[in-house]
């Protein structure tokens, strides 16, 4: 019975750690497309519906947690020889690369068990983005270190992160495909960015990225170009009408992202530089977030 209890609150620890390893903040910070697609489709919410939006919320969660910890299990080597990647890593926590492929798996597991509660077009979709992280991700096939293609990968798993949430509320449509390219766009400018900020260790590793291939200042351009492609579209749905209107305004925040890329070209595209970009363009796409979702919910009200 002693030892019993005296090894509970060691196994809490090592359970507290294991989970520590999984980079919350950015799996939050992917939540946005689903919840967004989440927010769109769904009409009158019934008791059933807000029962498959809790399994749905809990399954996203596991669903891009696996694909963040699959992407650090398979990339601990190059992670721990990079300055900027090291302390950050599992292994600085103390967690071992078997203790976090058997985290990746439990997360796998959890999220095909929770998709399939709710139907075979959401259980597809996230099988579709799984498929996609491994391609990003494992060793053999790696496509994180082959230019263009890993940026194509991100295109279209944004487009899949929305529809995921879309497709568990209605049927996926012409209106919400070409609103999950607004996010494919997103996920593929976030992931130049990424890349350019992270030339340094990727070069060192021998990771052939956009940046590394053809240069870290033609990736943030490129970049660019898809992130105010991004805004054009949305600018176009909200004048269609298949998005709120007062999504217009939403030129302002292209102004404001415009002039704190040219902050971030000046300063020399340093890893800090970039980094602060990133919280820049971040908070402002969290902004525009907040308004898409209240103008929605306007309109309903209404």
């Amino acid at each position: 019975m002693i030892a019993t209890a005296g090894l509970r609150p060691q196994s809490v620890r090592q359970l507290l750690r294991l989970l520590s390893s999984i980079r919350f903040d950015e799996v939050l910070v992917l939540q946005g497309a689903p919840l967004m697609g989440v927010l769109l489709a769904l009409g009158s919410l019934s008791v059933q519906d807000c029962i498959r939006a809790f399994v749905f919320a809990f399954g996203s969660l596991c669903l891009v947690g696996h694909v963040f910890v699959i992407n650090d299990w398979a990339g601990i080597d190059g992670d721990l020889r990079d300055p900027h990647r090291a302390a950050q890593t599992f292994a600085s926590r103390g967690v071992s690369r078997a203790a976090v492929g058997f985290l990746a798996v439990a997360l796998l597991g959890m999220t095909l068990l929770l998709f399939s509660l709710l139907g075979p077009v959401s259980l597809t979709l996230a099988i579709a983005i799984l498929v996609l992280s491994t391609l990003y991700s494992a060793p053999s096939i790696h496509m994180k270190g082959r230019p263009v293609l890993g940026s194509c990968l991100h295109l279209v798993g944004g487009t899949l992160h929305f529809l995921l949430g879309y497709a568990t509320f209605s049927a996926v449509d012409e209106r919400g495909i070409v609103i999950g390219c607004f996010f494919g766009l997103i996920f593929a400018a976030g992931h130049l960015m990424h890349e350019a900020r992270g030339y340094d260790g990727d070069r060192l590793n021998g990771i052939r990225t956009n940046a590394v291939a053809f240069g870290r200042a033609q990736s943030f351009v490129a970049g660019i170009i898809l992130f105010t492609g991004a805004y054009a579209l949305l600018i176009a749905l909200a004048l269609s009408g298949l998005l709120p209107r007062m999504l217009v305004f939403v030129v302002g925040f292209l102004l404001l992202h415009l002039h704190a890329s040219l902050r971030a070209w000046r300063a020399g595209l340093s890893f800090e530089s970039l980094l602060k970009y990133q919280k820049i363009y971040r908070l402002l796409y969290g902004l525009i977030g907040t308004m898409l979702a209240g103008s929605v919910l306007l309109e309903r009200v209404s």
